[in-house]
């Protein structure tokens, strides 16, 4: 109760100073007052373009999300399984991650379309995270609770969903958690590739005809996203630590 408060202590201070630094100009037309900021996002005329680019973009962040947690979770319980393919899996993981975003935007568009490719980036920011999460979260079971379950007889499968799995859902919970904001910056520089709506297009926009206020709108929007659904995910986490920690 005390961490929540002081948390919102925090960002009230924040807010307070953001608009008196923008209503002061300390930073110059850069840095406009949130009330300006406020105004614009709430504007009933602008209101349906901000809504059609949030739900564009959120729509890619959910893609990117589902295919690189899905795709990460596969390869890591396949390289746990199948010891023979971990150091394999390891190092495609290291190479995926170790290769910028931007430099995949090009290829993605080129292989697949204009509309697919912030889903596709954004999977890719996605999936080394839960690949990491998911492959130490199987490693948490105990060398005395494996050597129990194999005293009663349970072959690989069987004490890889009885044991080894319940085991890891923490780890794979938090794993979603810091993978949101991960997908959610992703699919932001997806749509820079030629997408027709989203946060990216607005960001864009703003910058090239230098619309300060409006950029800012759109950096609002972006962590909103990311703060709404970090803060449910991290309601999950604790649920799966409350269950399954042992």
């Amino acid at each position: 109760m005390k961490q929540s408060l002081l948390g919102g202590l925090g960002i009230a201070i924040f807010l307070a100073l953001w608009e008196i630094v923008g209503r002061t100009g300390l930073l110059g037309i850069s840095w406009p007052p949130l009330s300006d900021v406020l105004e614009m996002l709430l504007d009933g005329n602008r209101l349906p373009m901000f809504q059609r680019a949030l739900g564009a973009t959120l729509e890619s962040t959910a893609l990117g999300y589902a295919w690189g947690a899905g795709a990460g979770l596969i390869l890591a319980t396949l390289a746990h399984l199948l010891p023979l393919l971990r150091r394999g899996a390891d190092r495609l993981a290291a190479v995926v991650n170790s290769v910028p975003s931007i430099a995949l935007g090009p290829i993605f568009l080129v292989l697949l379309s204009r509309e697919s490719t912030p889903a596709a980036v954004s999977s890719i920011h996605v999936f080394f995270i839960v690949f990491v999460s998911v492959s130490s979260g199987l490693q948490r079971a105990t060398t005395a609770h494996r050597d129990l379950f194999s005293v009663l007889g349970a072959d690989r499968v069987r004490r890889f969903g009885r044991l080894e799995l319940p085991a890891a859902l923490p780890a794979l919970a938090s794993g979603l958690r810091l993978a949101w904001p991960a997908a959610l910056i992703g699919a932001i520089i997806g749509e820079w590739f030629g997408a027709s709506r989203g946060i990216g297009i607005l960001i864009i926009n703003a910058m090239q005809n230098f619309q300060i206020v409006l950029l800012w709108c759109a950096v609002l929007l972006a962590v909103g996203a990311s703060l709404v659904f970090y803060g449910l995910l991290t309601l999950l986490e604790r649920a799966a630590y409350a269950r399954f920690s042992t």
